[in-house]
């Protein structure tokens, strides 16, 4: 019975885990990608001829902040559905 509340506290744990990662970075990466949209608003508003500059830089950064988050969404995916701690109980 012991063997089988260490499995139930891993997934347990895991889940709470998998939770805070994706919830987490789905905040951060909104909250990065609101941030960086409104400067370059504001900046294409201030000096609308270095827009097109901007613009490149932007859909740049879109990209990496997009791929954090679904970086961290595969390892989350990882521990979901072939979670490695699991592998530690011996039994």
């Amino acid at each position: 019975m012991e063997q089988l509340q260490f499995v139930a506290l891993i997934q347990a744990y895991t889940g709470v885990g998998i939770g805070l990662m994706i919830g987490l970075g789905a905040a951060g990466a909104c909250i990065g990608v609101g941030i960086m949209c409104s400067r370059f608003l504001e900046g294409a508003a201030r000096q609308p001829e270095l827009m097109p500059q901007l613009q490149a830089k932007v859909f740049l950064l879109l990209g990496l902040i997009d791929a954090s988050f679904i970086i961290g969404l595969g390892i989350a995916m990882l521990f979901a559905f072939g979670n490695p701690l699991l592998g530690a109980i011996k039994g």
